[in-house]
């Protein structure tokens, strides 16, 4: 699925299964609860920070789809086309970062 239709999938859902969208200012901190349980997974998984027994379980793929959801329905409240915008920093950064990594010591 491309992000157009991921677009599309998130607003059919919440026109069959939502009241409606949450305000932007409520999924912007919805959005910043979501990266916060992706950053304790990562902290505690791959980081120097032990994991709890309850957080073993945790699905690392599962809240990074939660980040995904509430960025597409920010993007569709906002009359964002996010395929659009992707495409474009992609292109961006290919043209931009591409000698600066390819000569990034730190890399090698």
């Amino acid at each position: 699925m491309d992000v157009q239709n991921a677009q599309q999938a998130v607003d059919e859902w919440i026109k069959n299964h939502g009241v409606r969208y949450f305000n932007e200012l409520t999924n912007m901190a919805q959005l910043t609860e979501e990266v916060g349980e992706v950053a304790r997974i990562i902290a505690r998984r791959y980081g120097e920070q032990s994991e709890k027994e309850s957080d073993k379980n945790k699905d690392l793929g599962e809240e990074l789809a939660d980040v995904l959801f509430v960025v597409l329905c920010l993007a569709n409240q906002t009359g964002i086309d996010l395929q659009e915008a992707f495409d474009k920093k992609l292109d961006l950064k290919a043209k931009r970062d591409h000698d600066r990594h390819q000569n990034n010591e730190k890399l090698k």
